[in-house]
């Protein structure tokens, strides 16, 4: 199992980055390389607590499907979703959001498992945990982005 920590710093109120988060519309705006796009569950607006999304996007060439469910909710300050369906073994992303001198920390912890024993494993050394890394340092550049500039009202109204 391998465990990424990030964290994002962004000038703005922690429910606006909470909100813009949990915004599949940005999600999908984000995931331009991918080409992510939900396609069951809640396929745009805000997801919430107890929602699922199914996500489809390009990974390695290969078109991934990927279903998460938020399975704690406590706004403005945490968030969890964990994978119900998809091609890891486990797969677990906390979202925490605290207010500091003016500006929102944004940490993620992201936990995931590649299946396949010791070729997961090693799959998860050699290429996942750089992949992941920087898929969510690329999400939260643009959430920062969005966060910080009047572009936030499209996605909060």
């Amino acid at each position: 199992m391998q465990t990424i920590r990030l964290e994002t710093r962004i000038a703005a109120p922690a429910l606006r980055c909470f909100l813009l988060s949990l915004n599949i519309d940005l999600v999908m705006n984000t995931t331009a390389r991918t080409r992510e796009r939900a396609i069951a569950g809640v396929t745009h607006g805000l997801i919430g607590a107890g929602e699922s999304v199914t996500w489809e996007g390009r990974h390695f060439g290969l078109r991934v499907r990927h279903t998460s469910k938020i399975v704690s909710y406590e706004p403005p300050s945490f968030f969890c979703d964990e994978m119900t369906a998809g091609i890891f073994r486990s797969f677990r992303h906390e979202h925490h959001f605290a207010e500091s001198d003016g500006e929102t920390v944004m940490r993620d912890v992201l936990e995931f498992a590649a299946p396949l024993g010791l070729l997961g494993r090693l799959a998860e050394w050699l290429v996942l945990r750089n992949y992941m890394h920087d898929f969510l340092v690329e999400r939260n550049a643009m959430i920062k982005q969005v966060a910080e500039s009047d572009r936030w009202r499209r996605y909060l109204q």
